[in-house]
């Protein structure tokens, strides 16, 4: 995690206030002074990527006030008080309030070094925290991560924008690591519940015995339920198929209690979206899952196609992944050949995306110690199809026409969206690298 090491530093006293900044400089802070509360006050907005260091006693608006402003503009923004000897009952009632800590006068400038680096990476992990909740509740980025332009990806989105209207159950399909779960919070962030709760129980993940009290509480339970959790919102159910015998009994009678014929004392208002590995369009034996819970469940069904039938997108994926791996290691993303391009698209891809990202992940590894072998990768991972083997029902032109928008769309990335540095690096013309952008649906402006 990139930590920013921002400080603000507020006290009226000038000579206290350019010491502090400069022995945290040394350490590596970013810091910026302030000669009172106001100024500081119009610098520093809700999700300041810092900490703020100020003085208790100051002209005009004081540390304690200062606080309690901070506290109404960002609750979660670490405040680190500096105090007098006299003081301290103040700062005790300062941490009451919401004060991150305080120090003493005359403090050690260590102490305030170390508080000071705890703060920011509480502050960063704060920060974090509340951008992955503003992406899980934003359906448009959701959607966005839902990449691909094949038929039945094409096919899934327009399905979710569908069901997410809807207020049934859904029951999502898919093989391991296609994205079921990324689904699940997109139905959820482009329906109208997306405000409410989205709460998530992996069945397979806990001990058979402790399920029901997790869904629907117990007495020795300490937890609230995640029934009454996920109020008004979005229940999500994992390996539903997991559930045992015993819970599925009971998740069902809280169901029917929304129903006008089911008799039960309790409404459900909330929506459940199980996610499936293993069920299909038919309900499973019964020793798997009774079936009017399946039929509850499987009100609407989503299905989320795996990679290999996902054509052309492999390698548009296969792309995304290496830039991103090769931003995070600090090197250049591999090159596919010819080769290596087809096997992408043959591979059976028994992991589906999870087992792409590993493969892009290893593939930037060995970019950097200056090799490129990727089909070399896919025969480690259990691929032993002939390089640039066709697939008799798949014509080679969309083989080639694959490989060409990838390349494509690589140039495009690596130029950060320069026509005229992808013209040279592909040796096209203008004309038909505009041709060939309008037939692979390629925009300038979405590398720029």
């Amino acid at each position: 995690m990139d930590i920013k090491r921002s400080v603000a530093i507020i006290d009226d006293e000038a000579h206290l206030r350019e010491s502090v900044a400069q022995y945290l400089q040394l350490y590596g802070f970013d810091t910026a002074t302030y000669d009172a509360a106001e100024p500081a006050l119009k610098q520093i907005s809700p999700d300041f990527a810092g900490i703020v260091v100020t003085d208790i006693r100051m002209p005009g608006m004081d540390g304690m006030a200062l606080l309690r402003k901070m506290q109404s503009v960002d609750p979660g923004l670490p405040v680190i008080l500096m105090t007098g000897h006299g003081d301290v009952p103040m700062a005790v009632e300062a941490m009451r309030i919401g004060a991150f800590d305080f120090v003493e006068k005359p403090f050690e400038p260590e102490r305030l070094r170390d508080l000071c680096q705890r703060a920011t990476e509480i502050r960063a992990r704060t920060l974090e925290t509340r951008a992955l909740r503003r992406e899980l509740s934003d359906g448009t980025v959701l959607m966005r991560r839902l990449m691909g332009n094949s038929p039945s990806v094409a096919k899934m989105r327009e399905t979710i924008l569908d069901v997410a209207q809807a207020d049934g159950h859904i029951l999502i399909l898919g093989e391991t690591g296609t994205g079921k779960s990324l689904v699940a919070r997109a139905i959820h962030a482009c329906g109208p519940r997306a405000s409410k709760p989205f709460v998530t129980l992996n069945c397979a993940s806990v001990q058979a015995g402790q399920v029901e009290a997790m869904l629907f509480g117990a007495e020795d339970w300490p937890e609230k339920p995640l029934i009454d959790q996920a109020e008004g919102g979005t229940l999500c159910l994992e390996d539903v198929e997991d559930l045992p015998p015993g819970a599925q009994a009971r998740l069902l009678e809280t169901i029917n209690a929304a129903e006008p014929t089911g008799g039960a004392a309790r409404p459900l208002n909330m929506r459940i979206v199980a996610v499936s590995s293993r069920l299909g369009n038919s309900p499973p034996p019964a020793e798997v899952m009774r079936d009017d819970l399946y039929f509850r469940l499987a009100g609407l069904i989503v299905e989320v196609p795996p990679l290999r039938a996902r054509g052309e997108d492999i390698l548009a994926l296969f792309s995304h992944f290496t830039i991103q791996f090769a931003e995070e290691y600090g090197c250049e993303p591999p090159t596919l050949n010819a080769g290596d391009a087809a096997n992408l698209v043959q591979a059976p891809w028994p992991g589906n995306i999870r087992q792409l990202i590993n493969l892009a992940e290893r593939a930037v590894l060995q970019a950097r110690r200056g090799e490129t072998n990727i089909s070399a990768l896919l025969i480690d991972d259990g691929f032993d199809g002939p390089v640039m083997a066709v697939d008799a029902e798949k014509p080679l032109k969309e083989h080639v026409d694959a490989f060409e928008k990838m390349l494509i769309d690589h140039a495009l990335r690596r130029n950060q969206g320069s026509v005229a540095a992808v013209m040279t690096e592909l040796a096209l013309p203008r004309r038909t690298l505009n041709e060939k952008m309008a037939k692979y649906g390629l925009s300038r402006q979405d590398y720029l």
